[in-house]
């Protein structure tokens, strides 16, 4: 019992009025009570034969008890967890007393948690793994898709994009596997999986390995072995990062194991699906699913985090997670609408000066689309020319930052100073305009470049600063060979914004080590 415990069970037992029981469940959910649900065996019961500290760490999933299935899923989860006995060391406790004095981070991520943990619970169940591996997000992504690190690492389980690519999650302009609820987690479990057989059943090691690479952990293994050391986890020598993140890991384990113990009230989620897969066979409008689902954008969005545009991949994947409640209404509604009209379209006429690329960019498609769509075999456009480019169907996309819509017919003149690395398309997305209006405005060629300094005329409505998209704020570590525009480039975002940010100039040399504050649309970076 730690510390935190101590005093939760002094306080109760001097009649303590907070609330010691997870809500929804019976007050005897306690760390005294003799009516404690049913608990998983020990390790030492389950492997009798392995009384040696090596096998203490290589535990296997343990069954849960024989008894009618729990209605809430936490019940459930506390039954499932098999690590236990993996946590009696001191970095664990330290741990464990963090959390515990910080019970509302805990019950937040929880909440977010409530949309995918029942979906990696019943895949862990069906591949013989622990179920402890459900509570990995909560330290990975604090069970946020939309996480993303300095390191480049997104989504539930903090995919970076050379172990993305290893584990065969795409990454494209539309879609990006590492937050997709569903190919992220296979990609997860399958890794871990691997790496668990690599260090022989050692799920420490493993997670070691998952946080710091094979590599990594073999390499201290070896150094350890030359020297005739231990070469369980705790006696390896690991980046400090590594040696905090496996006790994390464990200190959850032991705090959901009994989370009453700790003074912490959970939300209440069923132990059934929250969400069902629907085969959409085809590209889809998300406003138009959303609508179909009779959801909000948001949360269909949230539902289905892997796509970056308004509209589904074209090349798939061709399955949306719809509300396990609305997913019958949803399927017959979606039977009925044929799949031309599951992406609206517009006209566009090609004018003088025109290219593929600037069409894309005014249109927010790339270019790959505008070829396919337009059966083109080459870039060379026509004046007069008509093409077909997908519709976000004027502001009803699933982020207002996907889709930056039209000038308003209230229209009224304004004056834009180009600041450095400002371009055309950066100040037509800024006001809701076309780049072909900010042209002809001020009399400029398609090819033109703009000055810092330079006043454009802008007929719209002043920027709004909330039309973003997917927005997270990222501690950001200057590399060898980084500039400010080599950054902004990166994550497709303006110079003069990260000086802000940073109260630097723009002008200034960036020296490696050096950390910079971004405020990264994810759904836009190049991550």
């Amino acid at each position: 019992m730690c510390k935190y415990q101590r005093n939760v069970e002094r306080r109760k037992q001097t009649g303590d009025p907070a609330n010691y029981t997870l809500q929804g469940l019976p007050k005897y959910y306690s760390s005294n009570s003799k009516n404690l649900p049913t608990r998983p065996k020990s390790v030492e019961e389950v492997k009798k034969s392995r009384p040696t500290p090596t096998a203490v760490a290589n535990v296997t999933p343990q069954k849960a008890a024989k008894t009618a299935r729990p209605e809430e899923l936490w019940i459930r989860l506390a039954r499932e967890l098999s690590f236990g006995d993996l946590t009696k060391q001191e970095a664990v406790e330290e741990r464990e007393e963090w959390y515990a004095e910080h019970a509302y981070y805990l019950a937040n991520v929880s909440k977010r948690a409530a949309r995918y943990i029942f979906y990696i619970l019943e895949n862990l169940e069906s591949r013989g793994m622990p179920a402890d591996l459900a509570l990995l997000p909560f330290v990975e992504s604090s069970y946020d898709p939309f996480a993303y690190s300095h390191g480049r690492a997104s989504g539930l389980w903090q995919f970076i994009p050379s172990t993305a690519k290893h584990v065969g999650l795409e990454q494209n302009w539309w879609y990006d596997g590492r937050r997709d609820v569903i190919s992220a987690t296979d990609a997860a479990l399958d890794y871990l999986n691997d790496l668990n057989k690599r260090f022989d059943g050692d799920w420490l090691l493993t997670l070691a390995a998952y946080n710091a690479g094979a590599g990594t952990v073999n390499k201290a293994i070896n150094k350890n072995t030359r020297k005739g050391l231990p070469t369980d986890f705790w006696s390896l020598n690991l980046p400090k990062e590594t040696e905090n993140y496996v006790p994390k890991m464990l200190a959850l384990v032991k705090i959901f194991q009994n989370p009453a113990s700790y003074n912490l009230t959970l939300p209440k989620v069923p132990n059934s699906a929250h969400f069902v897969a629907v085969d959409t066979g085809t590209q889809i409008d998300l406003a138009q699913a959303a609508k179909l689902a009779e959801i909000s954008v948001d949360e269909l969005y949230r539902l289905n985090p892997g796509f970056n545009r308004w509209v589904t991949a074209p090349d798939g994947p061709h399955r949306l997670l719809i509300p396990t409640r609305k997913s019958k209404a949803f399927k017959q509604r979606l039977a009925k609408v044929p799949p031309r009209d599951r992406v609206r379209w517009q006209r566009y006429t090609v004018e003088r000066g025109d290219n593929l690329i600037g069409i894309s960019r005014e249109h927010h498609v790339d270019v790959a689309t505008l070829r396919a769509s337009n059966q083109l075999d080459k870039d060379l456009l026509k004046v007069g020319q008509v093409l077909l480019i997908p519709d976000a169907g004027n502001g009803l996309s699933p982020l207002k930052g996907l889709n930056r819509g039209q000038a308003s017919s209230d229209a009224s003149r304004l004056q834009h100073t180009v600041a450095s690395g400002d371009t055309i398309s950066d100040i037509a997305d800024k006001y809701g305009v076309k780049s072909t209006q900010i042209n002809n405005w001020n009399k400029l060629a398609s090819n033109a470049t703009i000055r810092p300094g330079q006043k454009l005329v802008i007929w719209g409505k002043a920027p709004n600063t909330s039309n973003q998209g997917i927005i997270r704020k990222v501690g950001y570590k200057v590399r060898n060979g980084d500039s400010l525009s080599l950054i902004a480039s990166r994550f497709n975002l303006r110079i003069r914004d990260i000086a802000e940010w940073n109260s630097i100039k723009t002008s200034q040399y960036l020296r490696p080590g050096q950390s910079l504050t971004l405020y990264v649309d994810i759904t836009h970076a190049d991550l």
